[in-house]
């Protein structure tokens, strides 16, 4: 498909290419990812756009969102060809006497033309057609439409912390909780969109039961909402009161034991919970929480690997127990394999466990 069909945000700002992995960076702009890993590893430290600095090491953070739109996308009708009057549609949907089906016909217009179309999506947040799209949420019949209508409508940065403050949160937990799989799913994948902005991560975590539902998924659910649950509950503990919280609702063992059935989104979890006290408490009572993590190192793909040795990393700077454990299973051999590796997070992650493990195991000898 030629890109110059395609709507601009489908872009890379870098490339300006159609993007194949769409990543959102801290500053909240979304880039391919091989082209801000090719700016990172060059060395620079500010968004490209914004200008502003980032963090020694930034995360990416995969924009399912976006990324299912491009691959979904279909050439349409100019805006004003597929319906003249789109104040129609949300007339249609605001109005307590309209009927089921024409709300769902609505929300089915509304998703397709706020899909390919940023002013319109910018018109739709600012207008009444917010609130009637939260109340559809939690209706059985128009949930489905309603929550692919307000995925569009995260897209766009000056959205979200607006859409949370018109009280999303409480629907999308309540979709978590209680809905069809594939609408946790989208809910979830919401929840990563939204957490783009920094406040938002402060506010979804803050709220009753937002984190706790998510974990609930990883325990209980199947599939594509485990994986949509795990990339949500990472996007949320990049903020560090959300790890605690996360680590309180039970999410180490359920995340170790969804790593053994082999879903390694939840590995980057446990990256990011090994930062706290709490998490690394919980990891070091899990028996078997080492093997887990040494398996990844043998058999994970490159993202993998990169976050189980920034776990093991953490677990054996705080235990001496940890440190014997990794030694026993292999790992400083392991992490002599990849420091040479392409992937240059691999790369000074494995140099930091060798680091942590010939320093601590010294000193172990010395006593």
């Amino acid at each position: 498909m030629a890109t110059h069909h395609l709507p601009d945000h489908f872009k890379c700002p870098i490339s300006l290419e159609i993007m194949s992995d769409p990543v959102i960076l801290s500053s909240g702009h979304t880039f391919d990812r091989s082209s801000i890993q090719r700016w990172l590893d060059a060395g620079y430290r500010t968004c490209p756009i914004t200008k502003l600095p980032l963090p020694d090491h930034p995360s990416l953070i995969p924009n399912h969102a976006l990324r299912s739109l491009i691959s979904n996308y279909t050439l349409l009708p100019s805006l004003h060809q597929t319906i003249s009057q789109p104040q129609t549609l949300i007339s249609t949907l605001t109005s307590p006497s309209s009927s089921s089906d024409s709300k769902i016909d609505s929300l089915r217009h509304l998703t397709r033309l706020s899909k390919r179309d940023s002013a319109f999506r910018r018109h739709l947040a600012d207008s009444a057609a917010v609130p009637a799209v939260l109340s559809a949420v939690v209706e059985p019949a128009l949930q489905e439409k309603a929550l692919l209508l307000l995925l569009n409508l995260t897209l766009d940065d000056d959205s979200k912390v607006g859409l949370v403050a018109e009280g999303v949160v409480e629907r999308l937990v309540a979709v978590l909780l209680n809905a069809p799989p594939d609408c946790r799913a989208v809910a979830a994948t919401i929840v990563t969109s939204l957490s783009v902005v920094e406040v938002n991560k402060a506010t979804i975590g803050a709220f009753p039961a937002a984190i706790a539902a998510l974990v609930a998924i990883l325990r209980d659910g199947k599939g594509r909402e485990r994986k949509e649950a795990a990339t949500a509950l990472y996007a949320l503990c990049s903020f560090p009161d959300n790890r605690r919280r996360a680590v309180n609702c039970g999410a180490v063992p359920i995340l170790l034991r969804n790593i053994e059935i082999g879903l390694e989104r939840c590995v980057e979890v446990i990256g990011v919970l090994a930062k706290c006290k709490e998490g690394r408490e919980q990891m070091e009572g899990y028996d078997g929480c080492v093997q887990i993590l040494a398996r990844v190192l043998r058999n994970g793909s490159s993202r993998g690997i990169q976050y189980a040795l920034f776990a093991l990393t953490s677990l054996c700077l705080y235990s001496q127990r940890m440190l014997l454990l990794a030694l026993e299973e292999g790992v400083l051999d392991a992490s002599l394999g990849f420091v040479e590796d392409d992937n240059e997070k691999v790369r000074r992650n494995a140099c930091n466990l060798l680091r942590a493990l010939r320093a601590n195991n010294s000193n172990h000898d010395r006593v």
